[in-house]
């Protein structure tokens, strides 16, 4: 082929991947949207107007992100074997909407049990997607792209949130869930009619799943990372320990908007910082940001000091998941890629469940402060477990 036309081909194949990133990203907006609309009254909608425990909402936080969190891991592994990744991507986006209709349907906090878990099941989404990006991206750039995912991923969840601040007295709660659903809706139609998918090259996959085709390098991260997923209660508590200092609940809307505005703008400068000195620093540093948080909830008081809290909290999470990502999508084989990502979101989404479990129990039975001591330790662990991991140039 001549030297012209193959630069021209080139060109166009790296024009249209990036234009794949581009489209993942609005459907990312619009999903957060949706999602975030509801999540800063969530846990007062759960224990206030439903009555239910703190035990029941970090029951609630916990579960769906454990029970389905296999599938993440069957859709990583189904998106290789049979070389289709789109369809689990539209089909994900339709269960979040599915499940906001019976948030605003129900009536007492049982009947969001099985909403919740088709909530987290539209999580798998994810490590189809997640490889499809990888796949578009080169080493020099791919923590960039998925930090430029996480970040539109993000900013849809600050428009989401300011939309709840601005209709949530108007709407009320079940009529926010409802609206709320829409946005995955266009989210699932856009992928479904915008993105074009290119079968794969052929390579042997393995009939049946087995943890073996993975190294050890890739199963310390695994273990580090959930280490660190333990650690990770989920946000509700955040709400509900702010709102219990005295803060009313008209302010929770604003405090998680800080902590997403600071998540949204963080993603970005991570992945490319992740790109220019590695991913093990970043992740280091991330890990490092949560528990700073939890000493800031512990030890400082007052408006500022709880705004400066959730940016912490927003800091660490919006450069943890697009390096976490980047990393599991180089450690390990590209034809096994789909299969890594979802064992990991498998594995951190496995660990949700005792990690809200025992931060709501120790909540009921110790008090607030246990919670956090806890994380701080499996923090501090997570961290340890890192340095050993061998990071691939």
């Amino acid at each position: 082929m001549p030297v012209k036309k193959m630069a021209k081909k080139n060109f166009a194949s790296r024009a249209k991947k990036g234009g794949q990133v581009k489209t993942f990203a609005l459907a990312a907006f619009l999903n957060d949207f949706g999602s975030d609309m509801i999540y800063p009254v969530w846990p007062i909608f759960v224990t206030s107007v439903l009555g239910a425990p703190m035990s029941v909402l970090g029951l609630l936080d916990g579960l769906g992100d454990a029970l389905v969190s296999i599938s993440q891991a069957v859709s990583g592994y189904f998106s290789d074997k049979w070389r289709k990744r789109k369809p689990f991507i539209w089909f994900g986006y339709l269960c979040g909407s599915a499940s906001r209709v019976g948030y605003g349907l129900s009536t007492v906090w049982w009947h969001l049990l099985p909403f919740r878990v088709l909530d987290r099941a539209g999580k798998m989404r994810d490590a189809p997607r997640d490889a499809m990006v990888a796949d578009a991206s080169s080493k020099a750039n791919r923590g960039s792209n998925f930090g430029f995912l996480k970040a539109f991923d993000r900013l849809g969840a600050v428009f989401g949130i300011i939309a709840c601040i601005l209709v949530i007295n108007w709407l009320g709660y079940r009529n926010l869930f409802l609206f709320a659903a829409i946005p995955s809706v266009i989210a699932a139609a856009l992928v479904y009619f915008a993105i074009r998918e290119d079968k794969p090259a052929r390579g042997k996959i393995a009939k049946k799943f087995e943890f073996n085709v993975f190294d050890g390098n890739y199963k310390l991260f695994l273990a580090s990372a959930s280490l660190l997923a333990l650690a990770s209660f989920s946000y509700s508590f955040l709400l509900v320990f702010a709102n219990q200092e005295g803060f009313q609940i008209a302010l929770l809307p604003v405090f998680y908007l800080v902590f997403v505005i600071f998540q949204s703008g963080a993603s970005i400068p991570a992945g490319r910082l992740a790109d220019a000195f590695g991913r093990k620093p970043v992740l280091a540093l991330s890990a490092a940001l949560w528990a700073a948080s939890c000493l800031s909830f512990l030890y400082l008081g007052g408006l500022v000091a709880t705004f400066v809290s959730f940016a912490l909290f927003g800091l660490h999470k919006g450069s943890l998941e697009p390096v976490q990502k980047t990393f599991v999508s180089e450690l390990a084989e590209k034809r096994y890629r789909g299969t890594a990502l979802g064992v990991f979101q498998m594995a951190v989404g496995l660990c949700a469940l005792p990690a809200s479990l025992a931060a709501g129990w120790l909540w009921d039975a110790v008090g607030s402060a246990a919670m956090f001591w806890l994380a701080i330790a499996l923090t501090a662990a997570s961290i340890a477990l890192l340095a050993f991991v061998r990071e691939k140039r």
